[in-house]
């Protein structure tokens, strides 16, 4: 297939590349035009044959949002836009619906894989209709990892679908990685462990914890023994969030997600306010000892 490909970031620039080694015509936009193969979303479009094909890789909200504004006015009927940035849901049923109105066909695709994708595939999660989701589906296929179609893609509904299941996705994300953390913390606490590293790397497998992102965790220890060079301070993407308000609207419980979301939000607190309050009731019910700011103070965290 022919393709045109707007930004090429961490993920885009790798997936321009595995789908090139697929033997598809890709056609790139980026605002770095070291390394992009086209000067303007208008040069892009133009180097495309009707009907067109446009995947957007840029970041969620306002930027997707004026990309798919902009796209409406070179387009014409019978193209199609796929977002697989990491949009949430409810922007995909008013891009598709804008995009209707120009007679343009709209996919969201939910895409996991990171920096890795490019050698081992793109976990793959599309919403959209049917017809659509089939003329895109050489592109699913060379992005996908090799093997079964179904282990690594799904049409997974309607539009908004695709991202509903990546939001997802991303949630449990967060509550591995924060229950590999704290397993990782705790062994470091005790002196009868000598080799934590060892321990992590013996579950790898085997066992009923190993995985993927445990075997990364391995490998940043490799790197890195004790993980000095970096601070504890953690981003999240928004997904997280979603995720726990989508939650919330259901009435469903994520104990699991919330923690983990919250424990981000933490690390980013040098001295917490919460816990200097619960310092003060503890001295004010029990008279428990208090410790005072200054150079003598014990370290935060």
């Amino acid at each position: 297939m022919q393709l045109g490909l707007v930004g090429l970031g961490k993920m885009g620039f790798n997936m321009r590349e595995r789908l090139r080694r697929a033997g598809h015509q890709i056609i790139g936009y980026d605002r770095n035009q070291d390394v992009s193969d086209s000067s303007s979303l208008a040069d892009m479009v133009k180097q495309l044959d009707a009907p067109r094909a446009v995947w957007i890789m840029v970041p969620s909200g306002d930027p997707t949002r004026a990309t798919v504004h902009e796209l409406a006015d070179l387009l014409d009927k019978g193209d199609l836009v796929i977002d697989g940035g990491n949009s949430r849901f409810t922007d995909d049923k008013a891009n598709a619906a804008f995009l209707a109105e120009r007679e343009i066909g709209y996919l969201d695709c939910g895409v996991s894989g990171g920096v890795w994708g490019l050698e081992v595939g793109y976990g793959l999660m599309v919403g959209g209709p049917a017809e659509l989701v089939e003329r895109a589906m050489p592109l699913f296929d060379a992005l996908r990892p090799e093997g079964p179609r179904e282990e690594g893609f799904a049409h997974a509904g309607e539009v908004g679908a695709g991202h509903f299941a990546k939001m997802v996705h991303n949630g449990i994300e967060y509550g591995l990685m924060q229950a590999y953390a704290e397993g990782y913390e705790l062994l470091t606490a005790v002196d009868e462990v000598t080799d934590v590293h060892a321990v992590l790397k013996a579950w790898t497998k085997g066992t009923v914890v190993r995985s993927w992102l445990l075997d990364l965790l391995v490998r940043a220890l490799e790197q890195d023994p004790g993980l000095s060079k970096i601070s504890g301070y953690t981003d999240d993407s928004g997904e997280g969030r979603w995720t726990v308000n989508e939650a919330i609207d259901h009435a469903v419980p994520v104990p699991v997600i919330s923690a983990a979301l919250f424990a981000r939000f933490a690390s980013r607190q040098e001295d917490s306010p919460t816990m200097k309050a619960v310092a003060a009731l503890r001295n004010q019910f029990g008279g428990h000892a208090v410790h005072a700011v200054g150079p003598s103070s014990p370290p935060s965290g």
